[in-house]
Order: C-alpha cells, then sequence, then structure tokens
C-alpha cells in the first residue's frame, strides 16, 4: 500500500544561536552543539558544517518517500522566520512553515502581523519554555489572547508544545472556548512519556483541535526501534480522540541522531495496531486536511545499492 507521507513536525535552520534560561545554545562543529550547559549531539554528524538545510531534508525526504513536511520552530533554536520563509516560497508544495516571535517577552503582535503580510499561514509557540525563572508567561494574557484573535480571523494555525502533563491544559481550553475556530496542533504527542499526558491529548475532543507526533522516537528512545509502547501510545490516543484527529511528525533532525529518517514513520507501517487505513490517516490524509497540502509529488522507489 503506497500513499504520499507527511511530516507534521521538522526543524530547519542555517545556523543554530539561542539563548534559553540563561544558556547560550551554538554550533561547536561536525553536527554537535553547546546544549544548556551540555555538549550534545544536536544533528548527525555527516552535516559536519551545522546547516540544517531544506536541501539536505529535500535528500533525506526523497529517500525516504516524504512527500511534504511541516516545518515549526522552537526557542533553542533561535528565530528562523526569514530562513523559512525563502524555504516556502522555493519550495511551496514541499513544505509549510510556521513564523515564531519570542513570546517571552511582551511586545510581539507587531511582528505577528509582519509575519502574516510575509505570507506565514502557521505561528509556533514552545509554551513549555514559558515557565520563566522570574515567572510563568500565561497562555491566556491579553497580548495571547489578542494573537489568537487575529489567528483565529485569518484562518491560521496554531502549533503549540505544552509543559508536562496538566500544566497547561486549563490555560489551552479557555483558549480553545475564546477562540473555537482557531486551528490548534499540539505537539510532541502531548509529551508521551510524562505523567498526565492523555489530558494533552483531550483537546483534541475539541473539532479544530489535532495532535503530532514529533519527537514520539525521542521520548521512547530507551525502548528503541520498532517502538512498541509509542505504537500503544498512538493506538490508546486514537482509541480517545480518533484517528483522523492524528498526525505524524519526525522532529527531524534532532531524532535522526539515532535511526534514520525512513525509521522514524515505518515502525508505523509495520505494527498492527492500526489498520492500513488509520496508518493512511495518521501518515498521510490528516495533514494533508489540516496543513491545506495539495499536489503532493510523487516519488518513486529507488533500490539500494545493498538489497
Amino acid at each position: 500500500m503506497y500513499f504520499k507521507i507527511i511530516d507534521a513536525h521538522s526543524h530547519l535552520w542555517l545556523r543554530q544561536e539561542a539563548t534559553v534560561n540563561g544558556h547560550h545554545i551554538y554550533p561547536m562543529g561536525n553536527g554537535r552543539a553547546m546544549f544548556m550547559g551540555e555538549e550534545v549531539q544536536m544533528l548527525p554528524p555527516y552535516m559536519v558544517d551545522d546547516r540544517n538545510t531544506a536541501e539536505m531534508f529535500l535528500s533525506n525526504m526523497n529517500y525516504a518517500r516524504v512527500s511534504a513536511a511541516v516545518v515549526t520552530q522552537e526557542f533553542i533554536d533561535g528565530l528562523q522566520n526569514d530562513y523559512l520563509e525563502e524555504v516556502a516560497r522555493r519550495w511551496p508544495n514541499r513544505f509549510f512553515v510556521f513564523g515564531m516571535c519570542d513570546f517571552r517577552r511582551p511586545g510581539f503582535m507587531p511582528l505577528v502581523r509582519e509575519l502574516y503580510d510575509r505570507g506565514f499561514r502557521g505561528i509556533k509557540i514552545p509554551a513549555a519554555r514559558l515557565l520563566l525563572p522570574e515567572g510563568r508567561v500565561m497562555l491566556t494574557g491579553d497580548e495571547m489572547m489578542e494573537m489568537f484573535h487575529f489567528m483565529e480571523e485569518r484562518g491560521m494555525i496554531l502549533g503549540i508544545e505544552l509543559a508536562d502533563g496538566d500544566l497547561q491544559v486549563g490555560e489551552m481550553e479557555e483558549v480553545i472556548a475564546e477562540c473555537p475556530r482557531l486551528c490548534v496542533v499540539i505537539g510532541h504527542f502531548g509529551m508521551v512519556t510524562r505523567q498526565g499526558w492523555m489530558s494533552q491529548i483531550r483537546l483534541a475532543c475539541h473539532p479544530n483541535v489535532y495532535v503530532e507526533s514529533g519527537g514520539i522516537t525521542w521520548l521512547f528512545n530507551d525502548e528503541f526501534y520498532p517502538y512498541p509502547s509509542a505504537m500503544r501510545a498512538i493506538r490508546a490516543a486514537a482509541d480517545e480522540v480518533g484517528i483522523n484527529k492524528l498526525m505524524w511528525g519526525s522532529d527531524y533532525p534532532r531524532t535522526i541522531t539515532a535511526i534514520t529518517y525512513k525509521m522514524s514513520y515505518d515502525f508505523v507501517l509495520r505494527s498492527t495496531l492500526l489498520t492500513p487505513t488509520e496508518q493512511e490517516q495518521f501518515l498521510s490524509s490528516n495533514a494533508a486536511r489540516v496543513f491545506g497540502f495539495k499536489d503532493l509529488i510523487e516519488l518513486p522507489y529507488i533500490k539500494n545499492m545493498s538489497e
């Protein structure tokens, strides 16, 4: 069974540089980075120049037969709006890109309006990083709610990753009640390995709320491929809110320091916990509907030399 796969959670940057909670994050060569005071393998080691480019990603996508991808953002990478605007312009049928502001400080609404005028149709909030040492930034604050109404009126998509468990679920319930037509995509599968994760999944009981699985292979890294517990979690979430509310995401490129890009989705195809129809919804048609992908490229199978 062949269908055109869509990745609902990935990252791109020309240079990763940011400061989060007083920690400077920066590249160190050969795919390594200083991250929260520790040297880590941020990228696969063959990315020797530390550039996580669309061209490199497209090569991985074409090889793994992934037709399109959603590119999100995170504070740990720094704002990538300028580069992602270029990516969307060059490859409009392959990428949907999220814009991002520094929501840790007030005064971001002018940039939200500017991003919309520049063609961005989604805004990303790494909400788990709004629990700042100097105080928590509330999702229900006046400027946040102004942004959510702005986005709702213009048909924009909110991508958001919440803190572990139900800490920010009540705030999201208020946002959804205030802006019922705002399309919301919850990331990282509700932080599935943390206690209370299903409370985030249940937000998808609301008509315009969806969940993507970006980072699920990272969250189940100790178990490793083929991630049977991850599949049981996907099955449980589908039984709770419906498979039509769930989408696959890879969290490329960080997750492919441990596995190949293709492995980040083919564990779903190898499992019997989803029917073939459910696999197609999870890996393809749900994301096509939510993010508006059309005219998806059909990618041929290229035999490996080792086969």
